[in-house]
């Protein structure tokens, strides 16, 4: 079916709730809204400016999608522990950094790594990006990446270093995975590989913080795009989250409104990854400490509002020659931990 097909079945079901017609559905679904889950888990405030209805109507649309998307209420500890038994865990072929993640990077959670310049936050959304393409039994998600580039840091180049950079085994699980003839040695069958690992990373320039908010509305819209084809969505790549809100709020009396932006921000991706069962990982600045006496006076922008929202927290720091060291900072369910890795033209590496 057309995009234009879907997108019209998709308003014809959303016309089945109270205080939608036609208008409204298209609205809602020119807009992300395209799927009751979407519509349940907005706020009444949001849902009544995309709609253009009153509030209360926008809690009666939002109550009746509830119902239909069976969310929204209380439930056994046991549903919650089979709910998350459908978390995929992306791994970083690193067993020590593996290991400290409880198994890896996990879906329906945004991970945050912060670092210094030149730390290798970037090194790891690409070789996130390439490791998500990677068939289940072999640690991947099998599923393709959203990469939203607000630092100009995307390298296709980087892409084809760090798939030619995989383990034998793991080229060739991919190559069968893709029904690609040949193996690791077979340069025509890599490269026919290289292309379709290139072909599954979207990708995206934020020229600002305002464009960078629309594109992960856009975001969700190629997910609800690609929810059943054979790749979907299980990556989505901020690089960097904090940048341009960095750049364009500057000064005290501009926090409040930096910070009320930056957690709708937050909110969008956290709802994108929700929904469609993707890990999201953002990589943060840092700024210095004055007040630090003792110890590392670094430490992330973005304040408490991205300290909450951060599932898992992750700082990079420089070591001797080509070493990065791999804190984790915060885990609801895990202890903090130390890991070492190496960044090399064929990718990120044990030490």
């Amino acid at each position: 079916m057309s995009g234009e097909g879907q997108a019209e079945c998709m308003a014809t079901d959303l016309e089945n709730l109270p205080g939608v017609g036609p208008a409204t559905a298209e609205k809602l679904t020119d807009n992300g809204y395209d799927s009751f889950q979407g519509i349940a888990v907005a706020s009444p405030a949001e849902l009544s400016n995309t709609a253009d209805v009153g509030e209360s109507t926008a809690h009666d649309i939002i109550q009746a999608a509830r119902e239909q998307a069976d969310i929204g209420g209380f439930e056994t500890g046991t549903s919650v522990l089979q709910r998350r038994e459908r978390i995929g865990k992306l791994q970083f072929q690193i067993d020590e950094i593996d290991e400290m993640l409880g198994g890896g990077v996990e879906t329906q959670s945004i991970t945050e790594v912060y670092g210094e310049f030149g730390a290798g936050k970037s090194q790891i959304t690409h070789q996130l990006a390439v490791n998500v393409q990677l068939p289940k039994s072999v640690g991947g998600l099998g599923g393709s990446a959203i990469f939203v580039d607000s630092e100009d840091t995307f390298r296709p180049e980087r892409i084809d270093e760090m798939v030619r950079g995989l383990d034998d085994s793991l080229i060739e699980a991919a190559m069968e995975d893709r029904e690609i003839e040949g193996d690791a040695t077979d340069e025509a069958a890599l490269e026919e590989l290289i292309d379709t690992f290139l072909d599954y990373i979207h990708v995206a320039k934020a020229f600002n913080s305002n464009h960078q908010i629309l594109l992960a509305e856009k975001a969700q819209e190629i997910a609800s795009e690609h929810e059943n084809s054979e790749y979907p969505v299980r990556l989505v790549c901020i690089d960097s989250l904090t940048a341009h809100f960095r750049a364009e709020y500057v000064g005290r009396g501009e926090l409040a409104n930096r910070q009320q932006k930056l957690n709708k921000h937050l909110h969008d991706l956290d709802r994108l990854g929700n929904l469609y069962n993707a890990a999201v990982l953002v990589t943060n600045q840092v700024q210095s400490n004055p007040d630090a006496f003792f110890g590392d006076p670094t430490k992330p922008i973005g304040g408490n509002i991205l300290g909450h929202k951060s599932t898992f927290r992750m700082y990079l720091r420089k070591s001797k020659a080509n070493k990065r060291i791999v804190k984790l900072v915060d885990a609801p369910n895990l202890p903090d931990g130390e890991a070492v890795m190496r960044v090399e033209g064929a990718g990120l590496k044990p030490e």
